[in-house]
């Protein structure tokens, strides 16, 4: 693989040890369900976008993390240098942040994750931004923590792109300092207070440059003011787990390698199919040339039943 860089990524974020259990169905309230195949995955939605960023999307990455003195640290450092991830290391006595999975025969999962190490990522901590052109922030370390990094990186002239996961509501301050935001519908919803009508939550948000991913729908974006539709590429889909954080992974590595983004979106949603075939956030994560294989494969769907869904039709 061969792959023209014209900047770097600097994700900063969390990195969780996945513990999956495969069932039938994810239990309901009260319900107990008998698992089959149990597995411990690295994961973490900071640490599986970086995987993304140089695995799928060849782009030079590099990622604060926050890691105990513990056996689970291990495997999570393993997987993010085996992925050419170049890694700033808090250790701390908190214990590594693990995420407890149940996966179901239909490729959904619940998911509860206890933050750990993850909690002691502090403003000071964020790495050099000399060289960066993008930094990529997720929710699953503190809020002051997120919003002290977009600053800064916004003062030296960074991109800043947040995926607002899990959701949560946010400070107008943290968004003002964003220059993409990246959501699900249900986080659109309820940065909003909007839904079922995706159009209209898109324009309510003042951001310059908003992406919604929809699914097995695929994904639709307002860039400075235009509306992009890119459908999903159908596969057939073991593991969704950790098919978002590839898609936001591999976005930003399109656009730190100066991609044109209507094809950025096209490269994100393909290694996003690619990894629901899989199991694992991060081992599920395809290599830059699987991704390329299949964009050429693959011939642009229409875009009319995804434009009638987000209401732009």
């Amino acid at each position: 693989m061969t792959v023209e860089s014209r900047g770097s990524v600097l994700v900063a974020g969390s990195a969780n040890l996945d513990f999956v259990v495969r069932a039938a169905h994810v239990p309901a309230p009260g319900e107990t369900v008998l698992g089959r195949d149990f597995d411990t995955f690295p994961g973490g939605k900071g640490a599986n976008q970086a995987v993304a960023c140089a695995r799928a999307g060849g782009a030079a990455t590099r990622m604060l993390l926050a890691l105990g003195n513990d056996a689970f640290a291990a495997p999570l450092e393993a997987s993010l240098r085996n992925a050419g991830v170049a890694l700033d290391i808090v250790r701390t006595e908190q214990a590594t942040g693990v995420a407890f999975v149940c996966l179901s025969d239909s490729a959904e999962n619940a998911i509860t994750v206890a933050p750990g190490a993850n909690s002691a990522l502090r403003p000071e901590h964020l790495s050099s931004l000399v060289g960066v052109t993008h930094l990529l922030l997720q929710l699953e370390t503190p809020l002051p923590s997120v919003e002290a990094w977009a600053c800064a990186a916004r003062a030296a002239r960074v991109a800043v792109v947040l995926n607002a996961a899990p959701a949560q509501a946010l400070p107008a301050s943290l968004l003002a300092h964003c220059d993409l935001l990246i959501v699900n519908e249900g986080e659109l919803a309820a940065l909003t207070g909007i839904a079922g009508d995706v159009s209209a939550a898109l324009d309510a948000l003042d951001v310059p440059r908003v992406v919604v991913t929809l699914g097995a729908r695929g994904c639709c974006a307002r860039i400075d003011g235009q509306r992009l539709l890119q459908p999903a590429f159908a596969v057939p889909a073991l593991d969704t787990t950790g098919a978002g954080d590839t898609f936001c992974g591999t976005l930003v590595a399109a656009l730190s390698r100066g991609l044109p983004f209507a094809s950025a979106l096209r490269r994100a949603s393909a290694a996003s199919a690619l990894a629901c075939t899989r199991l694992g956030a991060q081992t599920g994560v395809p290599g830059y040339d699987e991704v390329e294989r299949l964009l050429a494969e693959r011939a642009d769907a229409s875009t009319r039943e995804l434009a009638v869904y987000g209401g732009f039709a």
